[in-house]
């Protein structure tokens, strides 16, 4: 985690309070630089919100970025 922070240039703090929850709406430069150290396209990013605030089941593709999302491991 603390290897993806800071490719992002965001404290550690920061990236486990978007992590955890307690920042609910975080910047949209903070998340774009997270998804780029992580090899997500935004697209990705936002199917993953999208179908978790509906209760769609993600598919194979969506399950990979879902794991390096919560793992912080870049693609």
């Amino acid at each position: 985690m603390l290897e993806t922070a800071l490719d992002a240039r965001v404290s550690p703090e920061t990236l486990r309070k978007i992590e955890t929850g307690r920042i609910a709406t975080p910047a949209f430069p903070t998340i774009a630089a997270i998804a780029d150290v992580l090899g997500l396209s935004l697209d990705a990013v936002w199917a993953e919100i999208s179908q978790a605030g509906r209760g769609v089941e993600p598919t194979s593709a969506d399950h990979n970025a879902r794991g390096r999302l919560s793992a912080g491991v870049p693609a």
